[in-house]
């Protein structure tokens, strides 16, 4: 078929003695790649390997922490029975160090390993090359509250074995409302300065800081 100078032949077009081959038109999308940063961010947050059931860092180690706090909580209901407070204290250990202690109603991850993950990841995301500006702002936010976070968790794990240890009821009931009040800052921080806030800086901040500040790198990364 010839039109004004125009040869169509199957599914070529000859014009001007050049062959061009008629192709169908597909729009193409460019890959969109999570960069290393959003990658880091995702295993403080969304999802990582070796945690129980794949959960975030972060939601593991508040997962781990609640379960602390309710039993240290638990144990401070009977302050004169030393077994009840023996047996509470070492669900507090397993929650927060299952390391020392192999049974428990813990997750068998533990807030320490989950809180310096925390801190690990979120370090290497606002690190990376990749980083934005947001990532780079929040990540130290995040990072210094889960490593109070941490040290608090360390500080629960050798209270809670002191008092495992201690062979009468006044001795582990003296220790149990730090442990209390351990596992709940470890939680909720605490406000330090006396400025009425609870804030991400160090000996200020808990998980739920760190949960905050994440969330806020998150949405100004567009929530990924």
């Amino acid at each position: 078929m010839k039109r004004h100078g125009i040869m169509v032949v199957g599914g070529a077009v000859l014009t001007a003695g050049l062959l061009v081959v008629a192709m169908p038109l597909v729009a193409q999308q460019p890959a969109v790649q999570q960069s290393a940063a959003h990658a880091h961010m995702s295993h403080v947050a969304d999802g990582f390997a070796n945690t129980p059931d794949g959960a975030g860092l972060l939601p593991t180690a508040l997962a781990e922490a609640a379960v602390a706090r309710q039993h240290a909580e638990l144990a401070l209901r009977n302050t004169t029975e030393l077994a009840s407070m023996q047996r509470h204290a070492g669900h507090v250990l397993h929650a927060v160090d299952p390391s020392r202690i192999e049974q428990g109603p813990g997750a068998g991850y533990g807030v320490v390993r989950a809180a310096s993950g925390v801190a690990q990841h979120i370090e290497m995301a606002g690190s990376h090359e990749t980083a934005s500006e947001n990532v780079q702002l929040h990540a130290t936010h995040v990072a210094t509250a889960a490593r109070t976070a941490t040290e608090r968790a360390e500080r629960i794990a050798s209270l809670a074995e002191e008092i495992m240890a201690t062979t009468s009821a006044d001795g582990a009931a003296g220790l149990l409302q730090e442990l209390a009040d351990l596992t709940e800052q470890m939680v909720s921080g605490v406000d330090a300065n006396g400025d009425g806030r609870i804030g991400w800086q160090e000996g200020e901040g808990g998980l739920a800081q760190a949960e905050q500040h994440i969330t806020l790198m998150k949405r100004g990364e567009g929530g990924r």
